[in-house]
């Protein structure tokens, strides 16, 4: 049994017991690559969702007709990666043993890889859809194996070929793009091919991770590693609805860094991917 936060996100005030979708934080930073500030992201998320509404023109769902737990956020070793890490994997081993969908909220992108061992730990024949501006497939970063640069080939070394998509990438060593032209389903700067790579799953689980980078920094210039390129919130929206129609068992939304955007813009957007995030999900999983 998990406590309620004190400060959860908008309509997310749901008891542990009842609640299909679980949000857990993970505020960690550690081995960013550029620009700091990530571990603030899910705590700045949760605070300013205030500033929305629990109802969404874009869907017309509420979170208020859903259960939604907020447990908060996880106390993590910022000296240790692979001890965060841990944390964040038992976290989500709990929320998927009591059969409820697990939505971490980070961080850096480093933290996808325990949310992500916990999920196969329990569905052996899980996929990936990975929106990003960035590979994330080095195998190492400056002798690092546990980077935010690297998170995706640590998943690839647990599953392997074929069941890693990625959409959005606009970024990356050449020898990233000659790894995933062998090792995974790679789209470069926007969404096309999410239909077919949707349908080549089938009903088999899928992790969803959203690089919030993925997003133009014109839109989304609160993130450590911006990259001109990326896709409009819309875009992002339509893509967001697609995959959540298939059958997504966890998912996160990482990178926001809200310092880097004083404006609070960035922030706001990310609450709101958040939302339709979430009502995405529980209109697909309980209705």
């Amino acid at each position: 049994m998990l406590s309620k936060n004190i400060e959860n996100f908008i309509g997310c005030d749901a008891e542990y017991d009842d609640a299909d979708l679980v949000i857990f934080g993970a505020p960690f930073d550690s081995t960013t690559s550029y620009r700091p500030g990530t571990r603030y992201g899910s705590q700045a998320i949760r605070h300013e969702s205030f500033g929305l509404e629990t109802y969404s023109p874009y869907q017309d769902e509420d979170l208020s007709d859903y259960q939604i737990f907020d447990s908060g956020d996880l106390e993590l070793c910022f000296g240790s990666s692979e001890s965060a890490l841990a944390d964040i994997e038992e976290r989500a081993n709990i929320i998927l043993e009591d059969n409820k969908f697990p939505l971490l909220i980070g961080g850096e992108h480093l933290v996808t890889l325990g949310a992500f061992r916990a999920a196969l730990k329990k569905y052996p024949n899980l996929h990936v859809i990975h929106f990003d501006a960035h590979t994330d497939l080095r195998d190492d970063y400056l002798g690092a194996k546990l980077s935010h640069a690297c998170v995706i080939r640590r998943c690839h070394d647990l599953i392997g070929d074929g069941r890693i998509h990625q959409f959005c990438i606009r970024s990356g060593e050449r020898d990233e793009f000659r790894f995933a032209k062998e090792h995974t389903d790679l789209h470069k700067f926007n969404f096309d091919g999410l239909a077919e790579s949707l349908s080549s799953i089938g009903d088999a689980p899928i992790y969803f991770t959203i690089d919030l980078d993925c997003l133009d920094p014109s839109a989304f210039p609160g993130t450590g590693t911006p990259e001109a390129g990326g896709v409009s919130f819309t875009e992002l929206l339509n893509a967001i609805e697609k995959v959540c129609h298939a059958n997504v068992i966890a998912a996160d939304v990482n990178e926001l860094s809200p310092m880097l955007d004083t404006s609070g813009a960035s922030t706001a957007l990310a609450c709101k991917i958040v939302r339709e995030l979430m009502l995405a999900l529980l209109k697909n999983r309980v209705n």
